[in-house]
């Protein structure tokens, strides 16, 4: 009997305590992978709007060349109507980044386009993508940093859960052992 009104306590905080910790990981997670765009978003704009007032796509991307398969300095793509490089600062494998055409058109269609980028197995890029005048410009950045984040904090959240659940089942035990005898908790 005991042990029936241990689990009758424990499992409802058990299911509590696992969508709060659930919650926590995924309100964390969003905030850490949507962040991750902030610096692109300032870049894109303020290129859009140098290109937007006559500035030459080679003025709006850095002077040095970025490698975005190891380093975690944000790079910029000018991109012309058809989808060509007019400029970057980026190089994927001795080339320019080419983002999915996709990427192009949508940020062309609605004003913006925020996507993660997986050009190879284990390079993944945040983007955003905005129209200018004569095409669309990208901004990214390596998200290798915030992926260890996430999974630091997806560690921490799971340990948290787990030694919740040990200290729910072992208050649940303490409980269902001093219920009184005969109680049935009914008025």
């Amino acid at each position: 009997m005991r042990l029936q009104r241990a689990l009758a306590i424990f499992l409802p905080s058990a299911v509590l305590a696992t969508a709060l910790c659930g919650l926590v990981y995924v309100v964390g997670q969003q905030d850490l992978r949507t962040g991750a765009n902030d610096p692109q978003q300032q870049m894109v704009e303020d290129a859009a709007a140098k290109l937007d007032s006559g500035a030459a796509p080679l003025t709006v991307v850095g002077a040095t060349t970025v490698d975005i398969a190891r380093s975690l300095t944000p790079f910029v793509v000018v991109y012309d109507p058809a989808g060509a490089v007019l400029a970057t600062d980026g190089a994927l494998d001795g080339g320019a980044p080419r983002v999915p055409r996709g990427v192009l058109d949508s940020a062309r269609a609605t004003g913006r386009d925020a996507v993660t980028w997986q050009p190879r197995q284990g390079l993944r890029v945040a983007t955003v993508t905005v129209p200018w005048r004569g095409g669309a410009v990208l901004a990214g950045r390596s998200l290798r940093v915030v992926e260890e984040r996430v999974a630091s904090l997806g560690l921490l959240v799971g340990v948290g859960w787990v030694v919740t659940l040990l200290a729910l089942g072992l208050a649940a035990l303490v409980a269902a052992r001093i219920w009184p005898q005969g109680a049935t908790g009914h008025d």
